[in-house]
C-alpha cells in the first residue's frame, strides 16, 4: 500500500498542534492522525503523546493473524493507552490540565480489508471513482445537530460552533472511539484528515485532487495550498493511502 502524509501550521496558528505518523507493522500499513487542544503546548504535547503512544503498542500488539474481533480489540486498547499517557502526562504539570486531542486511524491488510478508530472530528474517507464517503462520524455539536435534522451538512461546515467535540483523548477517564470497517478494492483511497482540511477544502475538491490528477506525490501539497487559499485558520493535517 503507498502512502503519502503531509502537515501545515497553516496561515493564522503560531504554532502546529496537530501530529501524525505512518508504518508497516506485522502486515499491516498504519496510520494515525491527531489534532490538539488545551493551548499551544497542550495540543502539541496531547497530540504527540497520543500518536507515539498508539504506535508503540501496535508495534508490541500486532499480529499478522489477527482476526477482526482481535485488531479491533487491539486498536482500541492502544487508543485506552494514549488516553491514559495524557491524562498522567497532564497530571503532572498545571498547566496542561486541560490538554487533550481527537484522534482517527487505520490499520490496512494488504487485501484491502481496513479497520478504522476515531474519536472527535479528525476523519476517515473512502475515496474512488464511484465518488467519496466520510466512514466515520464525527463526535461534535453540530454532528448531533445535523443528525437531529436541524442543521444539514452544508450548514454545519460554517456553524460558529462547528470546532466543538463531545469526546476527545485527555479530558474523559474512559476514551469512546468508534470503529468501523471499509473493504478497498485495488486502485482506491483512503484519506485521513484533521478538521483544518475539511473546514476550508470541500469533500468534491478533496476527490478532484485526489482522483483526478495524476501527480499523486503532489496531491497533498496541492490540498494544502486550497486550504490556504481559503484562509487556513486551523492546522491542516494529511495522510492518504492507496491500496
Amino acid at each position: 500500500m503507498k502512502t503519502w502524509g503531509i502537515t501545515d501550521t497553516g496561515l493564522e496558528r503560531a504554532e502546529n498542534q496537530d501530529a501524525f505518523a505512518t508504518a508497516e507493522i506485522a502486515g499491516f500499513t498504519v496510520a494515525v492522525v491527531c489534532d490538539g487542544m488545551g493551548g499551544t503546548t497542550g495540543g502539541q504535547i496531547a497530540s504527540t503523546l497520543a500518536v507515539d503512544t498508539v504506535m508503540e503498542q501496535l508495534h508490541t500488539a500486532l499480529r499478522e493473524d489477527m482476526d477482526e474481533g482481535q485488531l479491533t480489540q487491539a486498536t482500541l486498547y492502544s487508543i485506552a493507552c494514549a488516553n491514559d499517557a495524557i491524562r498522567l502526562r497532564a497530571e503532572e504539570d498545571e498547566e496542561l490540565s486541560k490538554m487533550g486531542t481527537t484522534l482517527v486511524c487505520a490499520l490496512c491488510r494488504p487485501n484491502g480489508e481496513t479497520l478504522l478508530c476515531n474519536i472527535g472530528d479528525s476523519r476517515g474517507y473512502h475515496l474512488s471513482r464511484d465518488g467519496i464517503r466520510q466512514i466515520t462520524r464525527d463526535h461534535s455539536v453540530v454532528e448531533n445537530m445535523v443528525e437531529r435534522g436541524e442543521l444539514t451538512h452544508a450548514q454545519a461546515r460554517h456553524h460558529p460552533n462547528r470546532n466543538l467535540i463531545t469526546r476527545a483523548l485527555g479530558p474523559e477517564d474512559m476514551a469512546q472511539a468508534d470503529h468501523f470497517t471499509v473493504k478497498l478494492q485495488e486502485g482506491e483511497f483512503l484519506l485521513l484528515c484533521t478538521d483544518g482540511l475539511v473546514n476550508t477544502v470541500s469533500e468534491q475538491e478533496i476527490l478532484f485532487e485526489v482522483i483526478h490528477e495524476s501527480n499523486l506525490d503532489g496531491c497533498l501539497s496541492r490540498l494544502v495550498k486550497l486550504s490556504c487559499d481559503n484562509g487556513a485558520p486551523d492546522n491542516v493535517t494529511v495522510v492518504l493511502m492507496q491500496q
